[in-house]
């Protein structure tokens, strides 16, 4: 295994110990509500413990923090790519045409809305930017940067504070005895109540904006709600407990109430005034519309899921995210971003911070017929085992890899092959962590996944940024021998970092 030597080995526990560990894990889990719903069918009375480790896995302290410096410098760079929207309308129009199920109707559904009139010129992104740590430089790497329904920001919190807690309660150590010795080696991520603080920036502005003002109750610290955040789910979410612990955390917070409401059923059970296009649900006015869903083809099983979208995006109320910068997280933006020349468009002035977000890109290819898009070809059929195939999704089970790709690409009109980019694989370090799924201790080797939120509040016309915040940490982990990550899917499992 390739373990860097700079870092502790895992602990070595006997057989009993390791029960006593997962029985205090299991408990401490289920009590704190590090949870998820297993697949369906399932009834509300059914949750789960969320797929976890046993332990915290290794990570250069270097590297991390040189994720979370640069986060406020991608949130810049993505909200300056919205407002120039000349140049994101002319890149998604041109994609739209080999992407016609998604990205094609995600782009007619603004220009719809367009039409309709945006009301709102401000938008709320609540991202994620996740890396690999590459074994051949040491170094920080780009796998994707994502604009909408970014998930585990709850369960990251909740998993950084059940290792943290089985840490110092000596269950790692011998005699009782701490095994990691400072906090720092072991953090917990705030995200959970940073991306609530995200959601409170949409709010805030808001209502300002429409001088709605919050009452504080005699005696209470907490302002009474004025306005609510209208979260639109998937029907049977499975990762309900991770969504509530930013509703709560925002509740808790900031006294924002949140509601719930199924992306299907949202035009039959909103109201927009037809002249103030103010958005009302169950007879709240809503100030921020936050989708943790609408980011794969397969939520969209009818016109009414596609109508629910341009309806909410011609209200007043902040998206989170707007269309436009739904569109921008796009794999193909991602890739035409690694080009100097263009990120010299956007972050012109080459700092120390723009250095440092410039060194995690890896290679990224177009699938087109541009002189690049040859080259790309002709290395996915000669060299297919360096290469993932990315189309413009989000969530697991969407990508192709190394040898998968020639007969993928063979089996595509030649004429969709430009929906897709090629990138160049990451070689992670691999770790001996076991995973608790279901009772079911997996003793394989795991590769890791580095998250990194962020919330920015900006303009889309002026470009002005109102707010732009780091928002915490995720680590997710997967077996080796699976291609895919998502826990929700079925691929991997939360995770908490141990930094050296």
């Amino acid at each position: 295994m390739s373990t860097p030597s700079q870092s502790k080995p895992f602990p070595k526990l006997t057989s009993k110990e390791e029960q006593h560990l997962i029985n205090e894990l299991t408990h401490h889990a289920l009590s704190q509500g590090l949870l998820i719903y297993p697949p369906a069918p399932f009834e509300n009375y059914h949750p789960i413990q969320a797929p976890v480790t046993l332990y915290p896995t290794p990570f250069p302290s270097k590297e991390f923090e040189k994720a979370v410096s640069i986060s406020t410098k991608f949130n810049e760079l993505y909200a300056k790519v919205v407002s120039e929207r000349k140049w994101l309308i002319e890149v998604i129009s041109k994609l739209s045409q080999f992407d016609a199920d998604f990205t094609g109707k995600l782009y007619e559904s603004y220009k719809t809305a367009l039409a309709n009139g945006i009301h709102q010129p401000v938008s709320l992104a609540l991202i994620r930017s996740d890396y690999m740590l590459d074994t051949a430089t040491n170094q920080i790497k780009q796998i994707e940067f994502n604009t909408v329904s970014v998930s585990f920001g709850g369960l990251s919190t909740k998993v950084g504070e059940l290792h943290s807690f089985l840490n110092e309660n000596g269950l790692y150590g011998s005699n009782g005895s701490r095994y990691y010795e400072t906090a720092y080696e072991v953090p917990v991520s705030d995200s959970a109540k940073l991306l609530a603080k995200g959601l409170y920036h949409g709010v805030s502005y808001y209502e300002s904006s429409q001088k709605i003002k919050r009452k504080t109750a005699k005696g209470e610290s907490i302002p009474s709600t004025a306005t609510i955040v209208l979260m639109v789910i998937q029907p049977g979410e499975r990762n309900v407990f991770d969504q509530r612990a930013v509703e709560y955390a925002l509740f808790q917070n900031y006294g924002v109430r949140t509601k719930r409401v199924e992306l299907p059923s949202v035009t039959s059970q909103v109201k927009v005034d037809p002249e103030t296009h103010k958005l009302y649900y169950d007879g709240d006015e809503v100030s921020v519309v936050y989708y943790r869903s609408a980011y794969a083809p397969s939520e969209f099983t009818s016109s009414e899921t596609w109508d629910a979208r341009v309806v909410l995006e011609s209200t007043l109320a902040v998206k989170c995210p707007s269309l436009l910068t739904q569109l921008s997280g796009a794999k193909k933006i991602q890739q035409l971003l690694t080009d100097e020349s263009i990120l010299n468009k956007f972050l012109p002035v080459k700092d120390e911070l723009r250095t440092n977000l410039q060194s995690t890109f890896v290679k990224i290819y177009p699938m087109d017929d541009s002189e690049l898009g040859l080259k790309a070809a002709k290395l996915a059929f000669e060299q297919p085992e360096n290469f993932v195939l990315k189309p413009q999704r989000e969530g697991g089970g969407n990508n192709i890899y190394k040898e998968d790709i020639p007969k993928f690409l063979k089996n595509l009109p030649k004429k969709e092959w430009a929906g897709y980019i090629l990138m160049e694989l990451i070689h992670p370090p691999v770790f001996e962590n076991p995973i608790l799924k279901t009772g079911e201790v997996i003793k394989e080797g795991l590769v890791s996944e580095l998250g990194v939120f962020g919330a920015y509040l900006f303009d889309e016309q002026s470009g002005k940024v109102l707010a732009n915040d780091y928002s915490g940490h995720l680590l997710r982990s997967k077996t080796q021998s699976s291609n895919e990550g998502g826990v929700a899917a079925g691929f991997g499992c939360v995770d908490s970092l141990y930094l050296y």
